[in-house]
């Protein structure tokens, strides 16, 4: 039965995985594409590792050990990862594994020098590479000699790096098994790695290779520079031909030496242009063959190039397609061969985090344009608008206004002239910048008029929902969505929301202009009424009033707050005063339990289905806070913002022509507080109708579990709205779609999405290209005036901020949820937002000074240091 431990790799394909492991398997598909040379070899499958770990008992129950540490604890797991690996390395192989390694040993060569490389089963997949977790010994003599190598290799299933991966990843130590390749040694000339897509700006069309003198071990492992070469469309677009001082060579006894190179050769390229060309087309090849952008590592002798090794690239992020492509088209980016220009959904909507299918298709569904996925997020094309000058320039207006990076991210696109096509207005004009003009007066009984609508709306839609089940519930949804737009696409909706917003840009506009002062509006939308988000965060300082004078009632929420216990709302009726704290929290869920971090992506939950998130955020409010607190709060920004308009109207009208101005300013300052608060009211009727939908939806889902179809109700967030629809039509659910599914979405954690994306699939983040920032501090868009300095808290899940009053939170993006930490801070940072997206607003109804937009801030910034934030300015700076 020798044969089911050594595979030649001429037997081994794609579909043998859990038999040769990745690298193997790759290996094999590649020495059956045409043009593609493998070197010689063999694998030893992990058929032989299982029974290796079979003769060590005591494995098992370090492995249990081990699936129980905190990845975090690097002692702990550098201890035990390397304890595991001894006792591998220890073990004797068998007589008969022995012997049919060495037969197959013979099938190379007599003293062949040999490369013997980890393959494990979780190892070079679509979506995680595990790039350089286990080992590869080069030039390795002999059988005895292979053998022991052999050996190291599985242990190195269990490196530190190998195994801290593996957690984070959420993988199973057991489920992964590891098998080694054996291959005739290449003795090159050059060495190198091929990207066949840029790996620093994601372009798909750019391949970029890496090359270098002798054996490529040395570049991988990062002793030498290599030499770069930039390749587009069959032509060395750029390169930089590194000094080479040392190169890594095989010694003829076996193992490797570093050597210096000839000092006649350190300047010469490892490749000549013609090479470099002729290596990217052999990687097109193999890139076609696996449908993605692959990482290659070569050898080029006296025959020309040899493939040691391809995997996939799995940090590009992915490029968007039209619906109607291929899910292959998605894979590898190539679409309708046409470039497009996509800006990111989640930087407008403050939720960069991947979705899940069904959050995906129903925002789809329910948004007012096209939106196209990648990596868990969604994308507008906005191509079309950026080919007409009149679109463009007001695309680029509203953008720039709230998101200076991504205008300039777009503007880097359009200043290749080539990339988008420039086409006549379809007609003229377009919207002129929010300050050039006073804004057309709108009636502000549009705003109540419109919150009537809203809550009418969605009273007839619980109202009708409740009767529709199965197909019907369906059909009934798409009715339902049609409604959800048109509400949303009122024209008195856009005019009560730009109304605000207009008011607010000519209002900064002027005021600068007449005055000198920047951001003059922060302080004159302090406490602006009828802003439901804002509303929210003082509500919850209301609920701890009524928790705070009951002892019991504060310890019992404690217990809460460390189990997490989402039942608890009768429980806590039974204590002293418990009932009126449960009705509080009852009324405040009623109003607001809908709401949630991330609550654009209709999978979230909610918090009426997990009201133990808001227990640590009530028993902060308790302890920070006195009685009373919301109402004074709320009075005192309204003074602040009354005090700044006198203030305000009285200097301008020390001016030339001061009265105009005056009076045209207390007419923007009184359409600013009229309308700026409704600005967060569309996205709280949005959510409420999620909720409805989600509760059908669920209820659904239990029927489909009670009928055996699914496992678990959760599991038909991972089917689109569609896909989800045919399961109830037709009982069938795809237990592989399923699993597939879940396995891209936690490898999209690992994504950054970018602001700005290209059909070429490169990446574009802008910059600010400012001169006013002082050397080392952080530059940012300024989106509420004030300067403070406090404690920095980096947080990046709301369920585990722990601050103090006076702390500046600092955090990755922040949607309408986290407003109830606003009432506590002193200041924010986020990398993700722009001046009218809702952190924003509600920085500037609190009165805290903001900074949005800075790039990296929550790795830039340490928890527990004290910066200083420049609201008005924008930057911050990080103090001794």
């Amino acid at each position: 039965m020798t044969e089911q431990y050594v595979r030649d790799l001429q037997e081994i394909d794609g579909t043998r995985i859990a038999a040769v492991g990745g690298k193997a398997a790759h290996l094999g598909e590649l020495s059956r594409i045409e043009g593609i040379r493998v070197p010689g070899g063999f694998c030893v499958t992990t058929e032989a590792f299982r029974r290796i770990m079979a003769q060590a008992p005591s494995i098992h129950g370090q492995l249990d050990q081990l699936s129980r540490l905190d990845p975090d604890d690097r002692e702990a797991v550098r201890t035990l990862s390397a304890r595991i690996r001894r006792t591998i390395e220890g073990i004797a192989v068998p007589d008969d594994l022995a012997a049919a390694i060495t037969d197959a040993l013979g099938g190379l060569g007599d003293r062949a020098a040999c490369a013997v490389r980890s393959s494990a089963t979780a190892e070079d997949l679509p979506t995680a590479s595990f790039a350089g977790q286990q080992d590869t010994y080069l030039n390795v003599v002999g059988p005895a000699a292979v053998l022991r190598h052999i050996s190291r290799c599985w242990a190195s299933l269990f490196t530190e790096r190998a195994v801290v991966y593996r957690r984070r990843s959420g993988i199973d130590h057991r489920t992964v098994h590891m098998a080694v390749v054996v291959q005739r040694m290449v003795l090159p000339h050059a060495a190198g790695i091929l990207f066949t897509a840029d790996p620093v700006t994601g372009n798909r069309k750019v391949a970029t290779v890496d090359a270098g003198f002798g054996l490529g071990e040395a570049m991988v492992s990062g002793l030498v520079n290599p030499d770069v070469f930039k390749v587009r469309h069959g032509e060395v677009v750029a390169k930089v031909i590194a000094a080479k001082q040392r190169a890594l060579h095989a010694l003829p006894g076996g193992g490797t030496r570093e050597a210096a190179v000839d000092p006649r050769r350190r300047e010469q390229p490892a490749l000549t242009d013609a090479q470099a060309v002729r290596l990217v087309e052999l990687g097109r090849r193999i890139e076609a063959h696996f449908g993605s952008p692959q990482d290659i590592e070569w050898c080029l002798d006296d025959d020309g190039f040899q493939i040691v090794q391809s995997r996939p690239i799995t940090t590009l992020f992915p490029v968007p397609v039209p619906e109607t492509e291929t899910e292959a088209a998605s894979v590898s980016g190539t679409g309708d061969q046409e470039n497009h220009v996509y800006v990111s959904v989640g930087h407008q909507q403050m939720m960069t985090d991947p979705m899940r299918p069904l959050g995906l298709s129903m925002w789809q569904l329910t948004a007012m344009v096209p939106m196209h996925e990648a990596g868990g997020r969604l994308f507008v094309d906005v191509t079309g608008r950026l080919a007409s000058p009149a679109g463009r320039a007001a695309l680029l207006d509203v953008m720039g206004r709230g998101d200076p990076l991504v205008r300039d991210a777009l503007e880097t696109v359009l200043d290749r002239d080539d990339f988008v096509p420039s086409l006549p207005d379809a007609a003229p004009g377009g919207r002129p910048a929010g300050g050039a003009s006073a804004p057309a007066e709108p009636d502000p009984a549009i705003v109540s008029e419109l919150v009537e609508r809203s809550r009418a709306s969605v009273a007839a839609l619980e109202r009708d929902i409740r009767t529709k089940t199965g197909p019907a519930l369906f059909d009934f949804l798409l009715e339902a969505f049609v409604e959800h737009k048109r509400v949303l696409g009122d024209p008195l909706n856009l005019q009560a929301i730009m109304a605000g917003m207009e008011a607010t840009w000519w209002l900064n506009d002027k005021l600068l202009e007449w005055l000198g002062e920047k951001n003059a509006a922060d302080t004159l939308t302090l406490s602006a009424p009828g802003n439901i988000t804002s509303e929210m965060g003082l509500a919850l300082l209301d609920v701890a009033d009524v928790v705070r004078p009951h002892p019991e009632v504060v310890a019992f929420l404690r217990g809460v707050e460390r189990a997490g216990d989402d039942g608890f709302l009768d429980e806590l009726a039974k204590l002293a005063g418990g009932p009126g704290a449960r009705d509080a929290i009852e009324s405040y869920l009623d109003r607001y339990g809908m709401r949630c971090v991330g609550e654009i992506d209709i999978t979230r939950p909610r918090w009426r289905e997990r009201p133990s998130t808001l227990v640590p955020v009530i028993l902060d409010n308790v302890r920070i806070f006195g009685p009373g607190t919301a109402e004074r709060r709320f009075e005192q920004g309204r003074q602040k913002a009354r005090e700044k308009e006198q203030d305000v109207l009285s200097r301008l009208r020390a001016l030339p022509d001061g009265d105009r101005k005056a009076d045209e300013t207390e007419r923007m300052i009184g359409r600013v507080r009229t309308f700026i608060g409704y600005r967060e009211y569309p996205k709280y009727g949005i959510v409420s109708r999620y909720f409805v939908y989600k509760q059908a939806l669920l209820a659904e889902a239990g029927r489909l579990v009670r009928a055996g179809v699914l496992p678990e109700r959760e599991d038909v967030f991972y089917l689109t709205f569609q896909e989800f629809h045919d399961a109830v039509r037709s009982n069938r659910v795809d237990g592989r779609l399923l699993q597939r599914r879940k396995d891209a979405f936690r490898s999209y954690h690992a994504l950054t999405p970018p602001r700005v994306l290209t059909s070429d699939g490169e990446a574009l983040n802008g910059s600010y290209r400012r001169d006013d920032v002082p050397a080392g501090a952080l530059a940012g868009l300024p989106v509420s005036a004030g300067t403070v300095e406090g404690r920095a808290r980096v947080v990046l899940d709301m369920a585990e901020a722990d601050l103090e009053a006076g702390d500046i939170l600092v955090t990755t993006f922040t949607d309408p949820s986290w407003s109830p930490l606003f009432v506590g801070i002193a200041g924010l940072v986020t990398e993700v937002g722009g001046l009218m997206t809702h952190g924003a607003v509600i920085a500037r109804e609190y009165g805290l000074p903001a900074v949005v937009g800075v790039e990296r801030a929550t790795r830039l910034i340490r928890d527990g240091q004290r910066i200083r934030v420049h609201g008005t300015d924008g930057y911050i700076e990080i103090l001794p």
